[in-house]
């Protein structure tokens, strides 16, 4: 996993980047990425399961409309996730099933209340043998 935050692209978001050698570890990356800015997953217990399917018709779509899925859990029904296991089909359909708990301010490390995935410099590319994602979350 090579996940790398940008402390100079944004002063009220947080940024990063990603470089992996398939699509699956670059979306597990950057949901990793994104559960990490809100919580530290240590703590997170995997509970509660959750299973999901999104389909859009452009890559970089499927990859926001899945890191806000995530954070909808967050916000709609208080859940934060410490394992994920990813499908993803070369039509652009992604299969999740994740494992987590309710947010419990005594239990949980809590760090920032991520709200939204940006389109601000959000990128999502192959390079050579490596798949690469830019992301800022507006916190």
């Amino acid at each position: 996993m090579s996940i790398k935050f940008l402390e100079n692209i944004a002063t009220a978001d947080i940024a990063f980047e990603i470089k992996e050698k398939t699509l699956v570890k670059l979306f597990k990356s950057a949901a990793f990425a994104l559960e990490e800015s809100m919580v530290d997953t240590k703590t997170v217990s995997p509970k509660i399961k959750k299973e999901f399917t999104i389909e859009t018709d452009k890559l970089d779509y499927l990859l926001y409309n899945f890191l806000s899925k995530l954070i909808y859990y967050k916000d709609a029904e208080g859940l934060v996730f410490s394992k994920i296991n990813l499908k993803i089909s070369k039509k652009y359909k992604l299969h999740a099933k994740l494992k987590g708990e309710k947010i419990d301010i005594n239990k949980h490390e809590l760090r920032s209340d991520v709200k939204a995935v940006t389109f601000h410099m959000f990128e999502i590319k192959k390079e050579k043998n490596f798949w690469y994602c830019r992301v800022i979350l507006d916190i």
